[in-house]
């Protein structure tokens, strides 16, 4: 009974992520347009897009390869198991151990990789342009994910995500400038990863600007919302995962009651709020970089990362 009560959990935060992610797409969109005094679009209108979506025909090139209709699926399931390897409103699930921050970045690397491959599999000049924009950003944003994750198995002694939360919602933490670098660090690449305003603007199609867009330029019917489904995913990941390693209270533990598990999942869904409200008002009052600013951009995401790591070799109480 143990363990089909831990399966039944395990399943229920696969399908929580997955219920979810459409919804904080919704809800950011919608928050930004209110704030530029809109009405904006309304807030369930990702999932009518999915809908619609999967209910017309996939047109593809004449050139396109087995892996360009393979690639849809290999995205999402990567990154669906990536979101659900991450503490939400419980910690120590039964597939926790394998829930490590460096696995998670790989499972996001390959999927990466996959998408930037489709860019190039039919051979457009916008497709190929997304690509090599997405390999540069993420030769950056990857290793200064790895200074973070670095920094936080300093303080924590491990990269286990359910080990990392129940350490870091400890007493022994306290208030590091190290934490502190890390969390903006880990704002930057998130911002980067997700496409999101600075770097990439999510919301246009223009041929000099776009990244994620001109890679999926391609994709039709399913096979775009697939990819669609899993961009959702992966904001919802790094909204999870700061939520995780930052502000890890309120989720339940392994042997928490009923309460506690319910407790836990409203305090997560109001970091997801919490989250998608602060992003809307970022990418309202900034304005969208140029290309080549970006490298500065990560940049300085790689040197905070690796400044919390040094503070951390010369005290451990910093």
């Amino acid at each position: 009974m143990a363990l089909i009560r831990e399966l039944a959990f395990q399943g229920a935060q696969m399908l929580v992520v997955l219920l979810l992610a459409p919804l904080l797409t919704g809800f950011v969109r919608k928050v930004k347009a209110r704030l530029l005094r809109r009405q904006g679009p309304p807030l369930l209108q990702p999932y009518l897009d999915l809908i619609r979506l999967t209910r017309k025909d996939v047109v593809l090139a004449n050139n396109a390869s087995w892996l360009f209709r393979a690639i849809p699926y290999i995205v999402f399931a990567g990154t669906w198991v990536a979101v659900s390897l991450v503490p939400t409103f419980r910690s120590g699930l039964v597939f926790s151990w394998s829930a490590d921050l460096i696995a998670i970045i790989a499972l996001l690397g390959s999927a990466r990789f996959f998408l930037a491959l489709a860019g190039l599999d039919v051979g457009t000049s916008f497709g190929g342009i997304g690509s090599s924009r997405e390999v540069m950003i993420a030769s950056l944003a990857e290793p200064a994910m790895l200074m973070i994750v670095f920094t936080l198995a300093l303080v924590a002694g491990s990269t286990q995500l359910s080990t990392m939360a129940a350490f870091m919602v400890s007493p022994e933490v306290g208030l590091r400038v190290s934490l502190g670098l890390a969390l903006i660090a880990l704002l930057m690449v998130a911002i980067a990863e997700n496409a999101r305003i600075p770097i990439d603007n999510p919301a246009t199609h223009l041929e000099l600007t776009m990244v994620h867009e001109a890679m999926v330029l391609e994709y039709s019917g399913r096979h775009l919302a697939l990819i669609e489904l899993s961009a959702a995913l992966k904001l919802l990941l790094y909204i999870s995962l700061v939520g995780c390693l930052f502000t890890p209270w309120g989720i339940a533990g392994p042997d928490a009651s009923v309460q506690a598990i319910a407790a836990g999942a409203v305090l997560y869904l109001a970091k997801l709020a919490a989250g998608g409200f602060l992003l809307a008002l970022f990418e309202t009052a900034i304005a969208k970089m140029r290309v080549f600013r970006v490298p500065a951009f990560l940049g300085a995401a790689l040197m905070l990362g690796l400044l919390a790591t040094l503070l951390l070799f010369v005290s451990r109480s910093l």
